[in-house]
């Protein structure tokens, strides 16, 4: 796609789901991907996939909730590859509970992959778009990050508003400078649904997802339509909903 073509794009949580169809549509597109997960052999594989059908890709296991990681990523791909144009912040947990249920440590794992993941992108990039004078930051939030889920998803919903809200105020400080895209997918395949603990949330949400999930490459094609527009055009929300998703 236009736009798309040699530019340097980090996604986060590229090991499956969201991020797999990412990486795997916009080295399609002719992008060069950086893809960054705790799983090296599913990042092996996948980035194995890409150089052999003639895409490029590179791959490192990275741990976003480790700040020095991801400024370590980010420094590496400048050293190698000389610029940073997109930081895609994917990698999510959702631990889905009743808040009376008072999981804590899965509250803090929230907190620590879903809003400190996304920051230490945003922080280790940040300085590379800066002397660029040009860059782009799209953060995956979640449908949660519009609506409340009652009775189960309050905690999620507020590491997706979070999302939602640190993407505004990107976009507010890097005005004329960065593009920021914030995008809130709805019930899209992906390892999230097996995040909740709780056993009956648990059922819940797979049989939510087995109703009414759309590939992940939905959510795939709306990050190559925001970044395919031209520099003076910036797509910063997009919500991705199946269609009979009712709520």
């Amino acid at each position: 796609m236009d736009n798309i073509g040699n530019k340097v794009v980090i996604v986060t949580g590229a090991s499956s789901g969201i991020g797999e169809a990412i990486v795997r549509k916009l080295a399609a597109d002719g992008a060069i991907v950086v893809l960054a997960a705790r799983r090296k052999d599913r990042l092996e594989k996948i980035a194995g996939d890409i150089n052999a059908s003639g895409g490029k890709a590179l791959y490192y296991t990275v741990d976003v909730t480790v700040e020095k990681q991801v400024r370590e990523l980010v420094d590496d791909v400048v050293a190698r590859l000389g610029r940073v144009d997109v930081m895609v912040g994917n990698a999510g947990l959702m631990a889905q509970a009743p808040l009376s249920s008072l999981k804590v440590d899965e509250w803090d794992r929230m907190i620590d992959i879903n809003i400190k993941g996304v920051l230490y992108g945003v922080a280790a990039v940040w300085p590379v778009f800066e002397k660029q004078q040009s860059g782009h930051f799209i953060n995956i939030s979640s449908v949660a990050g519009i609506k409340v889920a009652a009775g189960t998803g309050t905690v999620y919903s507020a590491t997706k508003y979070a999302v939602r809200a640190l993407s505004e105020g990107i976009r507010v400080e890097s005005a004329g400078k960065f593009r920021s895209t914030v995008i809130y997918p709805g019930y899209v395949e992906s390892e999230l649904m097996y995040g909740s603990s709780d056993e009956k949330t648990r059922e819940a949400v797979i049989a939510g997802y087995a109703k009414y999930a759309i590939p992940a490459a939905s959510v795939a094609n709306a990050v190559a339509y925001a970044i395919s527009q031209p520099a003076d055009t910036a797509i910063n929300e997009i919500v991705i909903r199946p269609t009979s998703q009712e709520f």
